[in-house]
């Protein structure tokens, strides 16, 4: 019900009557003037109304004049809390902007960790958009799966052999019709449509060693690592916010911009919530709410039949679906989303390799526990687990939060960005992605900001900018998980017995809709925005690029664990390695 109300309320809003929303954000207003050594002649007095008061702000308050390259004043000064992919972005944004950026973030040092990111074509766009090399350097790491055979497959009826078939209705009139696709996805025909570079994923160790070297060029030392931002205070229009971090010094910027992830502090202490405190059932956290279902994850090097052939692949079945990604190097990634109550622990959430610390059972092996789960599905599912390392196998709770359609993301000289307010599920691969159009559109948007008495404005209309796409976009992906596991089952056939409950007269009956309408539609609205525009003869040229690459280091990899067998070491799929500096 939930989700329907938010569908209800996201496809009936307009941008318009969500930039009517009467948000009334408390400043704490001082009557204090702050230098920042700029010259009087570049200050100007003007007044203000807050919540409703012209009194609030008195009329004498000198605001200053921020500038640009071009324009007379100072560099705005910002503070970012989090140095995640969202807090880096915006951070490369705002410096090519000329702006003062400073990012705050707990890890003492950064370290390799993490798996693959998927970038679609919307945040290949934007990249590119921000800057020609940071694009070329990302293109240099990446592996593109939206090129290839990407989509749903029937995990009971696919026959073992990783055989490349389509996804037609054959099956229903011939008994001998292969019946391994159920859909296949898009992807390559809807970033034709805008000419943009196809969907694919990148380490995101390497996107973070990217990201913080392009902002080295510009200020070699805009990062501060274990030192988080705990707290900050409101000084009021034009004056500016200060931040205090976790050894209790504070700093003071014009702004500060919360990207510190789902457990954010910074919209802990906007929102009035208590730091991962959650509830006795665990069903919610922080403000956030359990979605349902939990991940498991893994990864290994497995050259199956359709390897070049396909991108990733989603098997659907009863109360259950199971993912496998190409991530490039041979590697393929998997991820079995079960619908079991929060806790359930059986994996570690970060990287075991060595040690399983955090293991219900550390003698449990986690693949064999895995394969019980899927009994009775495709052998191709099988091939995968059984390639996989027993202790490489991690696990996570699925969290997310309802769009905050009737609250801002700004307080005052304080906003919200990414994860920290509107994390999402996984099956888009969309939260890294808008995560990177909030920068740059909070970057643009600050940028036309002429003076420091315009940033509070300037916050909460970031806010109404984005909250329409965003809240679409987290409800398309919190659908995408609640069909699967709650109405989608092994489709029905006039051939066996496989499927045939309810769901699975149900599934049989979505395919058309889902095949010529729904996927088509929801492909093409998430690559809508794409601020390059029509790249024209790029996307074709990286894809012939990359598959010789993609084909050499590959083979590399296989020949590797042929001769030295699997490895289990590696980043953490799901946490951050705190290093000591």
């Amino acid at each position: 019900m939930r989700i329907l109300s938010v569908c209800a309320v996201v496809l009936g809003a307009s941008i318009n009557s969500i930039n009517g929303f009467n948000i009334n954000i408390p400043s704490s207003i001082t009557t204090a003037r702050r230098s920042f050594g700029v010259n009087s002649n570049v200050a100007h007095q003007m007044s203000t109304t807050v919540n409703g008061d012209s009194s609030a702000v008195p009329s004498d308050v000198d605001y200053e004049l921020l500038s640009l390259p071009a324009r007379e004043g100072r560099p705005l000064k910002v503070a970012i809390a989090g140095g995640g992919v969202g807090g880096l972005t915006a951070a490369l944004c705002m410096l090519k902007k000329g702006f003062d950026v400073t990012v705050y973030e707990k890890t003492a040092a950064f370290a390799r960790f993490g798996g693959p990111i998927q970038f679609a074509s919307n945040a290949l766009s934007v990249l590119k958009e921000i800057d020609d090399e940071l694009f070329d350097r990302v293109m240099e790491k990446f592996t593109f799966t939206g090129t290839r055979a990407c989509g749903i497959k029937d995990g009971l009826r696919a026959n073992g052999e990783f055989r490349m078939t389509g996804d037609s209705l054959d099956y229903v009139f011939n008994k001998d019709a292969p019946a391994d696709w159920f859909v296949k996805f898009p992807l390559k025909e809807c970033a034709d449509l805008f000419g943009l570079p196809y969907t694919g994923v990148i380490d995101r160790p390497d996107l973070q060693e990217i990201l913080i070297d392009e902002c080295k060029k510009i200020k070699p030392d805009f990062i501060q690592n274990g030192n988080p931002v705990v707290s900050y205070e409101n000084l009021g229009r034009g004056l500016g916010v200060d931040v205090t971090l976790e050894d209790g010094e504070s700093r003071h910027a014009d702004i500060l911009v919360g990207a510190d992830g789902i457990w954010s502090a910074v919209r802990a202490q906007m929102y009035g919530e208590e730091i991962k405190k959650s509830s006795a059932d665990l069903k919610k956290r922080q403000g956030c709410t359990y979605s349902g279902y939990t991940v498991f994850a893994g990864e290994t090097v497995l050259k199956t039949a359709d390897y070049y052939e396909t991108g990733y692949k989603v098997y659907i079945g009863p109360q259950r679906y199971f993912v496998t990604s190409d991530v490039g190097d041979g590697r393929i990634q998997w991820y079995a989303f079960f619908a079991l109550p929060p806790g359930t622990k059986k994996a570690p959430s970060g990287w075991g390799g060595s040690t399983r610390d955090e293991q219900a059972d550390p003698e449990e092996n986690l693949v064999d526990y895995i394969k019980s789960l899927h009994e009775g599905w495709t052998d191709e599912i099988m091939t995968v687990l059984d390639a996989t390392p027993p202790e490489s196998v991690e696990q996570r709770d699925l969290y997310d939060r309802p769009p905050e359609l009737l609250r801002s993301w700004a307080d005052g000289n304080t906003v919200l960005m990414g994860d920290a307010v509107h994390p999402m599920m996984p099956n888009l691969g969309q939260g890294g992605c808008q995560a990177i159009e909030d920068a740059y559109v909070l970057a643009e948007m600050l940028s036309q900001c002429k003076s420091t008495a315009k940033l509070e404005k300037t916050l909460d209309n970031f806010y109404k900018k984005r909250i329409v796409r965003v809240s679409i976009v987290q409800f398309l992906s919190r659908l995408a998980s609640d069909l699967i596991i709650n109405a989608f089952d092994t489709p029905w056939s006039p051939h066996d017995n496989l499927g045939t409950s309810w769901k699975s007269y149900l599934t049989f009956f979505w395919k058309p809709l889902l095949q010529y309408a729904i996927f088509p539609a929801q492909f093409a609205y998430l690559y809508s925005y794409h601020p390059t525009g029509d790249m024209e003869g790029i996307p074709k040229a990286l894809e012939e690029k990359w598959k010789t690459a993609h084909f050499e280091t590959a083979e590399e990899a296989f020949e590797l664990v042929a001769k030295e067998g699997q490895k289990s070491g590696g980043p953490s799929f799901f946490q951050k390695a705190t290093v000591e500096a």
